[in-house]
């Protein structure tokens, strides 16, 4: 095989391995990056690079931050966080403007069958946020999926020596579902009427 056909082939393969994208996907995404190469796939690959070196992910709260900065999500006190398993259900939240607070991205849910565990998400940097700032309310919204569930009875579990109000989202919420592809009239229903686990 040509070394041309080997980097074509590489380069569909690493498209189609991105969510919702699909061999034929990837493919006419590969020709449309070809047939553009200046105004496109040259400024794609410079700023993939640029990615690449400078943006990584806090061990804090678990959001993206530049590898030369310090994140400032400790840098005041605040007295609300909301738990998302990732970036794409913060963005969610974001998007319906019913909640401007503070954030704590866990990267995940608890998984057996994935190996996710209570180690490797950020649950107890979590709890360290909670204790330093003295917040008074937990929001967990996490996804009605088994995992997201489980993940919001251990956080729960976790925070119970913490004198802090725990709620979760509610209405509007169906089972199964998961928070970044939930309509924005659905997620502010559900985070406007979520339910009290715990009273502080």
């Amino acid at each position: 095989m040509k070394s041309t056909e080997v980097a074509l082939d590489n380069l569909i393969n690493l498209i189609s391995r991105m969510p919702g994208l699909g061999p034929k996907s990837a493919k006419r995404i590969a020709l449309h990056l070809i047939k553009n190469k200046e105004n496109l796939m040259k400024p794609l690959a410079d700023t993939l690079e640029q990615v690449y070196k400078n943006v990584i992910r806090c061990n804090i709260c678990g959001n993206l931050k530049s590898i030369n900065f310090e994140c400032n999500c400790d840098s005041q006190d605040f007295d609300q966080i909301c738990v998302v398993e990732n970036i794409a259900d913060m963005w969610a939240m974001e998007s319906t403007n019913i909640y401007k607070g503070h954030y704590h991205i866990l990267g995940g849910t608890l998984s057996a069958i994935r190996g996710s565990d209570p180690e490797s998400l950020l649950i107890n940097s979590l709890i360290e946020r909670v204790k330093k700032n003295n917040v008074k309310e937990v929001i967990i919204a996490t996804s009605a999926t088994i995992e997201g569930q489980t993940t919001a009875h251990y956080i729960n579990d976790s925070l119970k020596s913490i004198n802090v109000k725990i709620t979760k989202l509610a209405h509007g919420l169906p089972v199964g579902s998961e928070i970044e592809y939930l309509d924005d009239g659905t997620l502010f229903s559900a985070f406007k009427y979520r339910n009290s686990i715990r009273e502080k």
